[in-house]
């Protein structure tokens, strides 16, 4: 689970702790805003319906109250002051405390919610942002959050970098390097945003993995309806939404990526509600006008052949698909089971003979435009 360190677009309204200007010590921070009073006690009841025994929760800030920042506002071209990169780490830190205080420990943080937006695309990105450039990012992680943290009684906590786009990898690290060499040493892991995917290629990424190879590697945000050419609104039961998000997880899982995170599990009926009209697609739709009834979109059944089959700890082994319409990818499952997705996204049904190399061999049947995960002994 991704959580926001304050506010965020998918908000009522933008927000922070410490919003009161030149409050260094962060005075606010001891007990939780009404915001994450509300967001904890969903989060615990979350936990207590679904029976979860190990949620991972990851925060990331979108904005530090707007004093902190050289433009004094929520979004725009804004970047953090350099006498607040200390006071900046310590309210991840406080706010680390606060989760802990209140029953929800964090797995891990990143160095902030797409830091370009704040420097390059401030006239399209209307919602909360902070601006950082990879040689400013180096400097506040190297000297100031990496240190705080691993000082720390959460000196454990994954730290996570970029939480941006493909384009940016792997030229954002080498650039932190070249800044404060060794400062990505600091970070754990690099999680990306799915949204370019599609235009720009796996280069980006197999180059990223030679330069850090060590790294845990999450797609941290993922949505449909944010480009121009896409309704920016739910599409009911949209078979094609679907396949975009089994294609993708299927690219990047053999790219070498462990984990995933959708953006929004559910919306209401118009893609929100989101305090500056960025509205965009769930794969679970909820009716606010009854509150009777909710959907679940195709692309929901596409998240559960991997969330509900893959369980954490799984190990992806060689799967090799002999059609040019078949796209795979098998796990070895801790149980010592297989679980094999395989996606048909051609329009006639294939007769597929699935040949492990130590368990034998079968043959399913794979109908035209399907998803299937297959589980075996």
């Amino acid at each position: 689970m991704r959580v926001s360190i304050g506010g965020c677009d998918f908000d009522l309204e933008p927000w922070s702790y410490a919003e009161e200007e030149g409050d260094t010590v962060l005075s606010d921070m001891d007990e939780l805003n009404a915001h994450d009073v509300t967001r904890v006690a969903q989060i615990k009841r979350l936990i207590e319906v679904s029976g979860v025994k190990n949620l991972l929760v990851k925060g990331a800030a979108w904005s530090s109250p707007p004093w902190m920042k050289t433009n004094n506002r929520w979004t725009g071209f804004g970047r953090l002051k350099r006498a607040y990169y200390q006071t900046w780490a310590d309210y991840h830190l406080r706010w680390l405390r606060l989760m802990e205080d209140n029953a929800i420990p964090i797995w891990a943080i990143s160095t902030g919610n797409e830091p370009m937006n704040g420097i390059l695309f401030m006239y399209f990105v209307k919602f909360m942002s902070l601006g950082w450039t990879p040689q400013t990012q180096a400097i506040w992680l190297n000297d100031h959050l990496g240190p705080t943290i691993r000082n720390s009684e959460f000196k454990d906590i994954i730290l996570f970098g970029n939480d941006d786009q493909r384009y940016s990898f792997p030229h954002w690290f080498k650039m932190m390097n070249r800044t404060r060499p060794n400062s990505i040493d600091y970070l754990d892991g690099l999680s990306l945003h799915w949204y370019w995917d599609e235009i720009f290629g796996n280069s980006f990424i197999e180059q990223t993995t030679e330069y850090a190879p060590d790294k845990i590697l999450i797609v941290s945000e993922s949505c449909i309806g944010d480009k121009p050419w896409q309704a920016a609104a739910p599409l009911l039961g949209s078979w094609e939404r679907a396949e975009k998000y089994a294609r993708d997880y299927l690219l990047n899982i053999k790219l070498g990526f462990h984990g995933w995170i959708d953006w929004n599990i559910c919306l209401d009926e118009i893609g929100g509600p989101n305090y500056v009209d960025n509205t965009v697609d769930a794969p679970v739709i909820v009716n606010t006008t009854t509150f009777e009834e909710f959907y679940k979109q195709p692309m929901f059944y596409a998240i559960g052949h991997f969330s509900k089959l893959v369980p954490e700890g799984s190990v992806r082994i060689d799967a090799v698909p002999s059609n040019v319409n078949l796209d795979s990818v098998a796990f070895l499952r801790p149980d010592n089971k297989i679980a094999a997705v395989l996606f048909n996204s051609g329009r006639a049904d294939l007769d597929i003979t699935l040949v492990d190399s130590i368990r034998g061999q079968f043959v399913v049947n794979v109908p035209a435009k399907s998803i299937h995960t297959l589980l075996y002994s």
